[in-house]
């Protein structure tokens, strides 16, 4: 080009229109020459941070709810549960009766639910406690052999709780059927 004094790597500088200052134009000078930073339209107003977030933001519309915020106050209790080793039903620990094997390997009801050794929980139904010492699913709870007089105490033991009858419970139909089907 004519006229225009070329930059030391060979590219011709822009020179600014008359009245205006380099300066003005985002014109700047580094090493000898001129180089020209880009400069917004015309009529561009320069947005502060606030209102850039507001503009950019998406609609109201568009945003997820909030999800709903938790209640503070104290946390519900919690309660340990327990499976009954005959029907394996679930139920509170104070729900269901246990039967502990001792640290000496005696075989006794734990009407406390705090004695020391192994335990197996058995729930208020007639028939469980029934199934529970009559198959040795007990023994296998406990890991030991029971003997028949231990058996005759525990059968003791479950005639004075206040268990319930297969029949009150439910269950008596659900057996019969069950039964009959295996044979």
């Amino acid at each position: 080009m004519k006229g225009v004094p070329a930059s030391p790597q060979g590219v011709p500088a822009v020179a600014p229109p008359q009245g205006v200052s380099p300066t003005a134009q985002g014109v700047t000078e580094t090493d000898g020459s001129l180089t020209r930073a880009p400069a917004p339209p015309q009529g561009a107003q320069r947005l502060t941070p606030p209102e850039a977030a507001e503009r950019l933001a998406p609609p109201e519309a568009a945003k997820p709810p909030a999800p709903p915020r938790r209640r503070k106050g104290p946390r519900p209790k919690h309660v340990p549960q327990r499976m009954c080793v005959a029907c394996r039903s679930h139920d509170t620990k104070r729900g269901l009766y246990r039967i502990v094997r001792g640290p000496e390997g005696q075989v006794e009801p734990d009407p406390t639910g705090r004695r020391n050794g192994r335990g197996a929980y058995l729930c208020g139904q007639d028939a469980c406690w029934e199934k529970a010492l009559a198959s040795g699913i007990l023994a296998r709870a406990l890991n030991v052999e029971i003997d028949p007089e231990t058996i005759d105490r525990l059968r003791r033991y479950a005639a004075t709780l206040p268990l319930e009858t297969s029949t009150a419970a439910g269950t008596a139909p659900i057996l019969a059927k069950t039964e009959g089907e295996h044979r």
